[in-house]
C-alpha cells in the first residue's frame, strides 16, 4: 500500500457561490448589450432630431456693410502704437533726481543738416481703399486695415477730406488732394 491509496472515495467539493457569479456575468452581458445598442441608435436619434442638438446660430445682418461705430483717427500705422482704451490708474514711479549719465546730442542741428525731428518722412506710405459704407472707408496698408471717416488722419499723414462716388466707383480724396480709388 502507498500513501496515495485512499480508504474511501470522496467526491470533489462543489464551489460555493458559482450561482452568484453566473448571475453577475449574465447581468454584465445584458448591460453591455444594452449599452452597445444605445450607442448604435443614439447617432440616428441626433440626426433625426437636429433641432434639439444642433448649433443655434444667432440671426443677424448678413451684409458686407461696415459696422456703425465711430471711426478712430489713424495717428500711426504701427499696431504697437495703438492706444489702450482700458487705461488703469498706475501709481507714479518716483524719478531719481540724481544725474547718472550724459544727454545725447543726437538730433541737434550740426553741419550735417537739419535735426532729425524736423525731417519729412521719405516718400508716401501707400495705402489702398478696400470698401466704403455708411460714411466710412476701410483702407489697408502694409501694417494693417483701418476704418476711417471724413476728418480722420490717414497713413500718409493727410486727412480724409471726402468720400465720393465717381462713375459708379467709390473714391476718397485727401487733404493733400490725392485721390484713391478702389481697385
Amino acid at each position: 500500500m502507498t500513501d496515495f491509496d485512499d480508504d474511501e472515495k470522496i467526491a470533489p467539493l462543489k464551489p460555493e457561490g458559482r450561482r452568484r457569479t453566473a448571475f453577475h456575468d449574465r447581468a454584465l452581458t445584458v448591460a453591455g448589450l444594452l449599452l452597445a445598442g444605445a450607442s448604435a441608435v443614439f447617432p440616428w436619434y441626433v440626426f433625426f432630431n437636429e433641432d434639439k442638438f444642433g448649433i443655434n446660430v444667432a440671426q443677424g445682418d448678413h451684409t458686407r456693410d461696415l459696422p456703425d461705430w465711430p471711426a478712430r483717427n489713424v495717428f500711426s500705422v504701427s499696431p504697437l502704437a495703438m492706444a489702450n482704451r482700458n487705461q488703469q490708474d498706475k501709481p507714479e514711479v518716483p524719478v531719481d533726481p540724481m544725474t547718472t549719465a550724459t544727454v545725447s546730442s543726437i538730433g541737434k542741428e550740426d553741419d550735417k543738416g537739419m535735426p532729425a525731428e524736423e525731417q519729412p518722412f521719405p516718400g508716401n506710405s501707400g495705402f489702398r481703399l478696400l470698401h466704403v459704407a455708411n460714411g466710412r472707408a476701410l483702407i489697408e496698408d502694409t501694417s494693417g486695415m483701418y476704418v476711417v471717416r471724413v476728418g480722420s488722419i490717414l497713413p500718409d499723414e493727410s486727412r480724409l477730406a471726402t468720400l465720393e462716388e465717381r462713375d459708379g466707383k467709390w473714391v476718397i480724396v485727401t487733404s493733400k488732394g490725392d485721390v484713391y480709388q478702389r481697385n
